[in-house]
C-alpha cells in the first residue's frame, strides 16, 4: 500500500513531538533523583574525596595487569637506577654477584639427590640396630659388605676421579669398565655428571659462586648441601669433557644411569644375598649401609679436606693434606698435593703415605692393565715444599714481631733478626738454584730437539748428574730452614 508524502511528514511530526514531551519529563524526574542524592552523606563523602589530592585506593581485586606491570617496572627501576645511564664494569660485575647470590637463595629443591642422600642415612640409622639385634648375620655377608665397600670406594678414587676426570694414567677397558660398574653401584651420578663437576671444581676451586662444592660456603654446603638444590654452580657443563662424551659405554652408563642403579644395587646385590643365603642381610649391609658409608667418606675429601690438615705445597686454595682422612677415602686426604699436583695419578708422593689407589694403579701397570701414568718430577714437588717453607719462615718472622711487647726474653730480638737474616739468605741461595734448574730444563728440551738418537743417551746422563746436584742442594735449603725454625721455636717457647 502506497502513502502520500504529506501524510507521512505529519505522522512523523506527531511521533516526534511526543518523544520530546517523554524526554523532557524523564529528564525533570532525574534532576530530581540527583538533587535528592546529592544530600545523601555517602555521596557528599564520595565527592569530598574526588576533589580532594588523594584519591581513594584502587581495591587489589579491581587492578588491571596493566597496573601490576607498571608497579613492578617502577620498583625495578629504583632498585637499578637510571637505566639510561650506563653501568660502570664494576657496577656490572655488582650488579651480576647481586643476581647470582639471588639465584642461590631460590634455588628449588633437587627432589631426587635430596631423597636419597636424607633417606637413606635415615633408613640405615633406624634399622640397621634392630636387624643386628635380632638376626644373625652370617659371615659371608660381612665379607661381601667389605668388599663391595672397597670395590665402590676404589672405584671412584681410581676411576671416576685420578682416571676419567684427571686422567692421570690409561687403563686397559675391561679394567675401566670394572671401575665403571663399581662407580655406578656408588650412587654418585654418572661419569658424566661426576667428572664434569670435578673439573669444574679443580678450575674454580673457593669460588662461592662458580665452585659447585665451594669450601667458602661452610662445611654443610660442601659435604652435602650443594646436592639438595639446584644450585647455579652444580650445572653440568658438559663442554668441559669432550673426551669422555665421546665413549659409547659411558654415552649408555650416562643415558641409563637410574636403571644401572637399580640394577646394581637391588639386583646384583640381592643376587649375591641369595648365593650366600642371606637376601635382606646382604641388603641392608651390602647395600644400604655400604652405599651411606661410601657418600660420606667422599663428601669428607670435599668438605674436612678444605679445613682441616696442613698445606705443604700450596696455599693459594683451601684444599689440605689430612692423614687420617686418607684412610677411610683411600689416599684421596693428601688434597693439597692434589689441587697443586692433580695430573700426578699418586695423592700421597711419599713412600710412606698411604694411598692405596696409587698402589692399585702401579700394580695394573705392572701387569700390562695401565699405561701411561703420570707423574711430578722430585725437582718440582721440592721446589713447591721449599717455596711454602719459605712463606711459613716470613709469617713466622710477622708473627713473632708482632708479640714481642709480650715476652720478655732480651734475647728475642737478636734471635729474631738472626732468624730473620737467615731465612732471606736461604731464599736468595734458593731463587739461583732454581734459575739454574730451570736453564737446565730448557737445556734439556733443546738437546732434545738438536742431537742425533745416538747422543741422547750421554746428553741424558750428563743432565741427570746436574739435576742430582741441584736436588741436593734444594734438600739443604729445606733442611737449613727447619733447623731455624727449631731454634727460633726453643727461643720463643
Amino acid at each position: 500500500m502506497k502513502i502520500r508524502n504529506g501524510s507521512l511528514l505529519s505522522s512523523l511530526r506527531a511521533v516526534g513531538q511526543r518523544s520530546l514531551h517523554n524526554a523532557s519529563k524523564a529528564v525533570n524526574s532525574g534532576k530530581k533523583v540527583a538533587g535528592a542524592l546529592s544530600r545523601s552523606p555517602l555521596v557528599q563523602l564520595i565527592n569530598k574525596q574526588l576533589n580532594s589530592s588523594s584519591p581513594l585506593p584502587i581495591p587489589t581485586s579491581m587492578k588491571t595487569v596493566k597496573d601490576e606491570r607498571q608497579n613492578t617496572a617502577e620498583l625495578e627501576s629504583e632498585s637499578v637506577g637510571n637505566s639510561s645511564e650506563p653501568l660502570t664494569a664494576e657496577e656490572q660485575l655488582k650488579q651480576e654477584q647481586l643476581a647470582k647470590e639471588l639465584a642461590f637463595k631460590r634455588a628449588p629443591i633437587n627432589w631426587i639427590p635430596a631423597a636419597v642422600l636424607i633417606a637413606t642415612p635415615i633408613a640405615a640409622a633406624v634399622i640397621t640396630p634392630w636387624y643386628l639385634a635380632t638376626h644373625e648375620v652370617s659371615k659371608p655377608v660381612w665379607i661381601t659388605f667389605g668388599a663391595i665397600a672397597i670395590w665402590t670406594g676404589m672405584s671412584i678414587t681410581t676411576g671416576y676421579h685420578r682416571l676419567m676426570s684427571h686422567r692421570t694414567y690409561k687403563a686397559h677397558p675391561a679394567v675401566r669398565n670394572f671401575f665403571l660398574l663399581g662407580a655406578t653401584l656408588a650412587v654418585q651420578g654418572s661419569a658424566f655428571d661426576w667428572c664434569s663437576g670435578h673439573r669444574t671444581h679443580h678450575r674454580h676451586v673457593d669460588d662461592p659462586m662458580d665452585d659447585p662444592y665451594s669450601a667458602k660456603r661452610g662445611f654443610w654446603f660442601s659435604h652435602i648441601g650443594w646436592m639438595l638444590k639446584n644450585y647455579p654452580s652444580g650445572n653440568f657443563d658438559y663442554k668441559n669433557i669432550p673426551d669422555l662424551t665421546k665413549d659409547k659405554v659411558l654415552q649408555i652408563q650416562h643415558k641409563y644411569y637410574g636403571l644401572w642403579v637399580v640394577a646394581t644395587n637391588v639386583g646384583l646385590i640381592g643376587a649375591i644375598g641369595w648365593l650366600i643365603g642371606d637376601v635382606w642381610g646382604t641388603l641392608l649391609l651390602a647395600g644400604l649401609v655400604r652405599l651411606v658409608i661410601n657418600h660420606h667418606f667422599t663428601f669428607f675429601i670435599n668438605s674436612l679436606c678444605h679445613m682441616f690438615g696442613t698445606r705443604p705445597y700450596t696455599d693459594t686454595n683451601t684444599a689440605r693434606d689430612n692423614f687420617l682422612l686418607a684412610i677411610p677415602t683411600w689416599g684421596e686426604g693428601y688434597h693439597n698435593y692434589h689441587h697443586f699436583f692433580q695430573y700426578d695419578y699418586r695423592n700421597g708422593v711419599k713412600w710412606w703415605q698411604y694411598d692405596p689407589t696409587k698402589w692399585l694403579i702401579a700394580a695394573l701397570a705392572k701387569v700390562g692393565l695401565a699405561s701411561d701414568l703420570r707423574t711430578v718430577d722430585n725437582m718440582t714437588i721440592k721446589h713447591a715444599e721449599v717455596n711454602m717453607m719459605f712463606k711459613r719462615a716470613q709469617k713466622k718472622i710477622e708473627k713473632i714481631s708482632d708479640e714481642q711487647g709480650l715476652i720478655t726474653d732480651s734475647n728475642l730480638p737478636r734471635s729474631l733478626q738472626n732468624f730473620s737474616d737467615r731465612v732471606h739468605f736461604e731464599y736468595q741461595l734458593f731463587n739461583d738454584t732454581v734459575k739454574e734448574w730451570q736453564a737446565l730444563k730448557a737445556k734439556a728440551m733443546q738437546l732434545k730437539k738438536n742431537e742425533f738418537a745416538e747422543r741422547l743417551h750421554e746428553a741424558d746422563e750428563a743432565l741427570k748428574d746436574q739435576y742430582h746436584m741441584i736436588e741436593k742442594r734444594i734438600l739443604k735449603h729445606n733442611h737449613n730452614l727447619k733447623q731455624a725454625f727449631k731454634e727460633i721455636s726453643f727461643k720463643t717457647a
